[in-house]
């Protein structure tokens, strides 16, 4: 469970150097890339065995982190571009409601069982993910609203799969801080063919606090993962124990630190939100 919270505890962080971004200035797409670039050189610096980087094409695991890294870089711009037209509240709904499609891989796939507390607490947790995300001015919903969230919901769906998938077939324990440094080296390639492409339509300009943002947002974005691939080996909790308390922990985590940090307004709503997200925390990991 310490693997879990300390997963909960660097995710939530990285919710909150997002927030100071906008209030620095820090222009997230570049600082994104840095981030992937730190993650990376975090991830090789605690790899505690010799590298020899011409052996990791060879790992069974190689092409699925290339996959891995497209997707991040993917998913993170859908993610941007659903928060400016759908909403905020519409894209963190579809991000962490995702966790649906890992834990149904994981009892079709691996026969992972499911009693009926699980299944009242991974519904719940579906509920307390929208009231914890919904405000309470959200834009009309229209047919064309749903594209990108949609996008979004299985992007996030298919990255949390992915790497249960691996880490269940692929990746032994050991290669964990390898695994996840070529994971972030593979989005930081994208990364920088992203910024190269965007280079044509805005001049790029180097700043600082650009750099120093990916860094402050590099090392928790590093020990998210691995704390989370960390987790999926625990033998007490299934890969649907670990997903649901992991991402509603992590909304409800973040939701009180925009509260203690951030001043944000908070709905009655949003509180049922964090009740029920306990609730499910408790059925799906003790029951």
């Amino acid at each position: 469970m310490l693997d879990l919270g300390l997963s909960v505890l660097f995710s939530s962080i990285i919710f909150v150097v997002f927030k100071l971004f906008v209030k620095t200035g820090v222009e997230t797409p570049y600082a994104i890339v840095v981030n992937y670039l730190v993650a990376s050189m975090v991830g090789f610096f605690f790899y505690t065995k010799e590298i020899n980087l011409s052996e990791i094409p060879e790992k069974p695991w190689f092409w699925g982190t290339m996959l891995l890294g497209v997707l991040f870089i993917l998913v993170f711009n859908l993610m941007a571009a659903a928060s400016q037209r759908s909403g905020i509240s519409v894209a963190s709904v579809a991000t962490k409601m995702s966790l649906v499609i890992p834990v149904v891989f994981g009892v079709v796939v691996y026969n992972e069982k499911l009693g009926p507390l699980k299944i009242i607490g991974i519904v719940l947790a579906l509920a307390a993910v929208y009231f914890s995300s919904v405000k309470e001015k959200d834009i009309p919903l229209t047919k064309n609203i749903f594209i990108l969230p949609a996008l979004v919901f299985l992007g996030s769906g298919i990255i949390d799969t992915s790497i249960k998938f691996l880490e269940e077939t692929r990746v032994p324990i050991e290669e964990f801080p390898l695994f996840s440094a070529t994971v972030f080296a593979s989005a930081a390639m994208a990364g920088l063919i992203f910024v190269a492409v965007r280079s044509f339509k805005h001049k790029l300009k180097f700043k600082v606090k650009n750099v120093l943002g990916g860094i402050a947002l590099g090392v928790p974005n590093y020990f998210s993962i691995y704390f989370l691939l960390a987790a999926l080996q625990h033998k007490a909790l299934n890969s649907a124990s670990v997903f649901t308390i992991n991402n509603v922990a992590i909304v409800m985590s973040t939701t009180l630190l925009g509260i203690v940090l951030f001043k944000e307004q908070v709905s009655i709503k949003n509180w049922a939100g964090i009740s029920l997200a306990v609730i499910s925390i408790i059925l799906v990991a003790y029951f």
